[in-house]
């Protein structure tokens, strides 16, 4: 397929150049009836002419797909209408770079969105079809992985119900990251075949495919003018093949746009070897283009992982910034304005290729002088950094990056040396400030820090809570800091409460909307309303029964999906979240083991302990070795303690596998108790901790990330607290931290890890967890053992807590009330006012 050209533009994101004269042609788009009649036409409409079948002869996948072809016809007049204002205003646009989008399930977001809940089922139930099958039909769609992808899709989703203009892009993963299995206990990965039955929701457009290349080499030569310029001479090209998805706002009737990239060979087809017989090289170049969207993140332990790592990072900026340039602005467009039309926001490292990339675009393809297209550049981007650890600060090899994309290594050199040259000017012949401010670093291989370069590229950097973005300045790039006065900022996260609230707790939000009005879900700080009925003894009891209901309904779907029970009368204490050791998901596992020891050593009888379901969810990264070995303790532990007598029931331990936003929407809900337990000082923010929160769930956590905040608006009261602040943290590592100075000192942790040494856990082999216990035991990075005994303090601070129902229930009530500060549309007001300067424009 041919690079697409400036004139070749996408039928939906963009109208053909026809001069229509038609009436029918020209008029506006019109939805369907807002009927049940309506609907009911609209539906049977889509199951006869798109899926081919009578309603008596169709299935429930041909039902499901009639039914989201019927809600999306009601948003394409909608979006439609958007896109044609959008071309009009010419208003700046957000342009949201992410690698990853945890979207959930979106018929009953598109539903909501719309207005269209209860005319869908009625109109449905009229013809005999059960709402409630086809919602069970839907596959959540593959594209995301953690906090930073559900960040992502709350975000764009606060966008379009602010009314801001924005598109997001990213890629059309095939397979997800992976769909998780535990085979006896461990992590086993099978692919996320999320596609196999196609998604409604999705626009393809090949015909606005554009052209990708790689690897080459650069080479000058002189303009027409006799100026020498430099030229990259590609090697090898892709197809980015985009594939619209509509991101309606809160029935507002306003609709953005999710594009997202699937990659295909140029030629991807070469039937002269076919016909030759070697049928595998006849389709090597379409597998080899095909890899670059088939999973994301893809395991990097290996060379060629990296470089399918940094080709899809490069693959999508590339796409989405020719799209932009290309499809979205005038023909006719002055480019010295670019940044009155456009911020770039850069969702962490992975989308920071796009730097160079657009440097590229401005002085190489359009001819601008470098210091013209710098000072474009440095307006039109923005960084989110969402990480403290040294380890996630991205890095790519200088050779690597020499080989796949030459022509953007020159460019970062030349953005170094000039940034290097200001340094200098700034703090003289610092040597080593300068190689600590170096984009490129020199040890212990050469590279360059993509970080950094956001940094020095960025108009704005902004940390993701206030704690994090202290550190940031502080600890992490306190030289930039230092250098670039004003360019650090901060906005702390925050979640959607249509999905979260609205969607996943119905229960609640009838309750909430009962007492308030419906207001709130467009305006969580009314949340604050809810303060003075935390005194009423009627609505306490009222929100109590409302958590029974939620937990009954996860006990149903839990027992459907993986054969769990949950038992009556059980604290649901909930862990969910990245299995990754500074997340602390050991120091959870050592709580549960320490309270099964004191019932089998016959310290505590089993009736006096409070009965607790402890519910895990999380997936390793495929190459985490460590994190997959507290995968299967936990299975292991859960094992034990379920199936052991002395027990007696009190202690269930549980960890659904594949935990993704269906199932967060049914386990958030029903939770009593939140784990947020990293080390202070580690966790940017999470939203985890706010989505339990605004949902009724107590927390216990450390002061870190958005812990912080989450604390001091609820209240020490309605918060258990415990373990070491940052500065102990960092005192503790000055002074020379040795973890098995706390395994001697405590006799409640040395016997618990004793027992899982012991193979207690593993029928008897001592080996199966030697390397977690010998981790915890000589490096224990983390200080898990450090922070045991405040922890396990704090844990029996809950037990006595939870015993007196209606005070916890008061508790659980002002933590929904307080933290309607933790709305993602907070913080797209955030962004509008510190970073972006995009207020709604239509």
């Amino acid at each position: 397929m041919p690079p697409k050209s400036a004139s070749s533009r996408p039928a939906v994101a963009e109208p053909h150049p026809l001069r229509a004269t038609h009436p029918l042609a020209i008029a506006p788009v019109t939805a369907p009836p807002s009927t049940v009649d309506g609907f009911v036409r609209e539906f049977l409409r889509n199951l006869n002419f798109d899926r081919g079948v009578a309603l008596s002869s169709s299935s429930v996948t041909d039902r499901y797909h009639a039914l989201a072809y019927t809600v999306r016809d009601y948003l394409m007049a909608r979006w439609l209408e958007d896109l044609r204002r959008q071309r009009k205003a010419q208003a700046k646009k957000v342009v949201y770079l992410s690698a990853e989008y945890l979207l959930g399930r979106q018929l009953d977001n598109n539903l909501l969105a719309s207005g269209l809940t209860q005319v869908a089922e009625e109109a449905l139930a009229t013809c005999g079809v059960d709402l409630d099958e086809l919602r069970q039909q839907e596959v959540e769609p593959g594209l995301g992985n953690g906090g930073l992808g559900r960040l992502a899709a709350c975000f764009i989703d606060s966008l379009a119900t602010m009314g801001v203009p924005n598109t997001g892009y990213g890629i059309r993963y095939e397979y997800g990251i992976f769909r998780q299995t535990f085979v006896d206990g461990q992590q086993v990965e099978q692919p996320d075949a999320w596609l196999a039955l196609g998604s409604p929701w999705e626009f393809p457009h090949p015909e606005a495919a554009q052209t990708i290349s790689f690897g080459g080499h650069t080479e000058t030569f002189d303009d027409d003018e006799g100026v020498t310029r430099s030229r990259w001479v590609p090697a090898w090209s892709v197809q980015a093949v985009p594939y619209n998805y509509m991101v309606p706002g809160y029935q507002n009737g306003r609709v953005n746009t999710l594009r997202l990239w699937s990659a295909v060979a140029t030629n991807s087809f070469d039937l002269r070897v076919f016909n030759s017989g070697d049928y595998e090289e006849a389709v090597r170049a379409q597998t080899f283009a095909e890899n670059i969207s088939k999973v994301l993140y893809p395991e990097d332990s290996t060379p060629q992982g990296k470089e399918l790592r940094l080709q899809q990072q490069y693959f999508f900026v590339a796409a989405s910034i020719k799209d932009f340039l290309e499809v979205t602005l005038p023909e006719d467009f002055d480019l010295t304005k670019l940044a009155e039309r456009v911020i770039f926001q850069l969702n962490d490292t992975h989308p920071v290729i796009a730097v160079p990339e657009l440097m590229r675009v401005l002085v190489d393809e359009k001819g601008m002088e470098w210091d013209a297209a710098w000072a474009i550049t440095q307006q039109c981007f923005a960084y989110t950094c969402h990480t403290l650890l040294p380890e996630a600060l991205e890095v790519w090899s200088v050779e690597l990056l020499g080989q796949l994309l030459p022509r953007h290594l020159e460019i970062i050199y030349r953005i170094n040396d000039d940034f290097l040259d200001e340094v200098r000017e700034r703090f003289g012949d610092d040597e080593l400030r300068i190689r600590d401010m170096s984009i490129i670093g020199e040890y212990p291989v050469r590279s360059v820090r993509m970080a950094y370069l956001a940094t020095v590229a960025g108009a704005k950097v902004n940390g993701v809570a206030e704690l994090h973005s202290q550190l940031l300045r502080d600890k992490v790039l306190p030289d930039f800091n230092e250098f670039f006065p004003g360019k650090f900022t901060n906005v702390t996260n925050g979640v959607t409460p249509r999905r979260f609230l609205r969607l996943a707790n119905p229960a609640l939000s009838a309750l909430i909307t009962e007492a308030l009005g419906s207001g709130w879900v467009t305006d969580l700080e009314r949340l604050r309303e809810l303060e003075t009925h935390a005194e009423d003894p009627e609505f306490r009891a009222r929100f109590a029964e409302v958590k029974a209901v939620n937990k009954r309904r996860l006990s149903e779907v839990l027992r459907e999906r993986d054969g769990f029970e949950i038992s009556d009368g059980h604290m649901l204490d909930v862990m969910v979240k990245r299995l990754h050791e500074y997340k602390r998901q050991m120091l959870n596992v050592l709580h549960i083991v320490t309270a099964y020891e004191r019932i089998v050593s016959g310290q505590v009888a089993a009736s006096d302990v409070q009965a607790r379901t402890f519910i895990f969810g999380a997936k390793a990264a495929p190459g985490y070795a460590m994190a997959k070995h507290i995968i299967h303790l936990i299975n292991a532990v859960g094992s034990v303690v379920n199936a052991d007598p002395r027990v007696e029931g009190r202690l269930k331990v549980l960890f659904p596998p594949n935990y993704n936003v269906t199932l967060a929407e049914r386990v958030i809900p029903a939770a009593d108790l939140s784990e947020q337990i990293s080390l202070a000082g580690k966790e940017a923010s999470g939203t985890g901790n706010m989505k339990f929160a605004l949902n009724g769930a107590l927390t216990i956590g450390t002061d870190d990330g958005a812990n912080v905040e989450i604390r001091e608006l609820v209240g020490d009261d309605n918060f258990f607290l415990f373990g070491m602040s940052e500065p102990d943290v960092e005192a503790l590592w000055a002074e020379g931290y040795k973890p098995s100075d706390f395994y001697q000192a405590d006799d409640d942790l040395r016997r618990a890890l004793d027992l899982i040494a012991s193979g207690a856990f593993s029928d008897g082999d001592r080996s199966a967890f030697e390397p977690i216990v010998s981790n915890l035991l000589y490096d224990d990075r983390f200080m898990v053992l450090a922070d045991y005994a405040s922890y396990i303090e704090a844990q029996a601070k809950v037990d006595a807590a939870y015993a007196d129902q209606d005070a916890w229930t008061r508790s659980a009530i002002l933590n929904v009330a307080r933290c309607g500060f933790f709305s993602s549309d907070r913080s797209m007001r955030d962004y509008i006012e510190r970073i972006w300067h995009t207020p709604p424009s239509f």
